[in-house]
């Protein structure tokens, strides 16, 4: 049975294509198997035309009482049971499997639905009937009859592990993509606003020695302000219910650096951008990581590196790997350890991305002073 798209919630719920496909298979196998079992059995043992119909009428009625059993799997297994016993004690010789046919696909239906800890006891109840199989049938009927009452059971009970494994994919899924929305929304917001204040800051003390100054700092913060509006569009683009790309918008990728170093440079802060041995485009996840990383560490730098005047960022490429470094000259404040500037969620974040591509993120001290960060990331890398 198909699930309906979004049920992740734990309970199994069928689609209408699943309910229809099962109610009509199971009510032609029930009217199929069980209605000529009768009719032969009926007419061989000529006991009458009123137990006869009678026995075909409780088959037809097991086989619309299979339409409900979705809904109320428990009550339609006990009414198939019981009329499967009184169309099994008109006529016997009809093999007790054949009677309880109905009663089977209620029990299968049961056990999808229905926890096993519940469902369990329904299936001993219905073995519990196997002694009667040895009335109007063989040595082999007992074995016969518990064999496809366990299978029944143990159908429901696959169908409903792969429920439990979906149910626990998708939940993986949405919790993957809640951390990267966030950390996409972490890494535009905190980057643009670092800038926006530390721009507004500078204009502030220079507004009235040097107005020029001022609105090269205003005109910074519009720029950020803007750039962060048109990351945000496209974020939430990407994030709709089958998005469609207008192509108005380049993806992000380590071809863009230079956009990043701009408003930093507005700040005061010297960036220099080496990228070299690039060959080839890295993989789309890729690309976009080191774009982010490069964000963070930049906006780091701006919110926690004291006195800091320049800044490398260095790419380069091998066959196998992207390695990133970006390398600060400032210092971090008093009382602050050495690796709490990325404590937050800023070098948290980084860590996730690196490590989710295959790839490893370190960030620390410089050995000649200041604040780096490192990564290495698969260039080929494919999910």
């Amino acid at each position: 049975m198909d699930q309906e798209p979004g049920s992740d919630d734990g309970e199994f719920r069928p689609s209408a294509r699943a309910v229809r496909a099962l109610r009509v298979v199971s009510a032609v196998l029930v009217l199929g198997v069980a209605g000529p079992s009768v009719l032969v059995v009926g007419t061989e043992a000529d006991s009458g035309a009123g137990r006869l119909t009678a026995a075909l009428v409780l088959v037809a009625a097991q086989a619309v009482a299979l339409w409900w059993v979705i809904r109320r799997p428990a009550i339609v297994l006990a009414a198939t049971v019981v009329m499967g016993i009184a169309m099994w004690l008109l006529f016997p010789a009809v093999s007790l499997t054949g009677a309880l046919l109905a009663a089977q696909f209620a029990l299968c239906v049961l056990s999808t639905v229905r926890p096993a800890r519940v469902s369990r006891w329904w299936l001993l109840g219905v073995l519990a009937l196997a002694p009667l199989a040895l009335v109007g049938g063989g040595t082999l009927s007992v074995p016969a009859y518990v064999l496809a009452v366990t299978l029944a059971w143990t159908a429901g009970q696959w169908r409903r592990a792969q429920h439990d494994r979906l149910v626990a994919e998708t939940r993986r899924a949405v919790a993957e993509e809640r951390a990267r929305i966030a950390r996409e929304v972490h890494d535009v917001v905190a980057h643009t606003v670092s800038v926006m204040v530390i721009q507004a800051g500078a204009a502030e003390d220079v507004f009235t020695e040097n107005p020029e100054q001022a609105r090269q700092a205003l005109r910074a913060i519009d720029d950020a302000g803007r750039s962060a509006l048109s990351e945000l569009r496209l974020l939430l683009h990407s994030v709709r219910p089958d998005p469609a790309d207008d192509g108005r918008q380049p993806p992000r990728g380590m071809a863009q650096l230079d956009e990043l170093a701009a408003p930093v440079r507005a700040a005061g802060v010297s960036v220099e951008i080496r990228q070299e041995g690039r060959t080839a485009a890295p993989a789309a996840a890729v690309d976009l990581a080191g774009y982010r990383i490069v964000q963070e560490a930049l906006t780091n730098t701006l919110r926690h590196a004291v006195d800091a005047t320049e800044v490398r960022v260095s790419v380069s490429y091998d066959p196998e790997h992207v390695h990133i470094a970006v390398v600060d000259n400032g210092r971090r404040p008093p009382g602050r350890s050495p690796n709490s500037a990325g404590a937050g969620r800023g070098l948290t974040g980084m860590r996730e991305r690196a490590t989710l591509l295959g790839g490893n993120l370190a960030a620390g001290p410089g050995e000649a002073g200041g604040f780096e960060v490192r990564a290495e990331l698969p260039i080929g890398y494919a999910p």
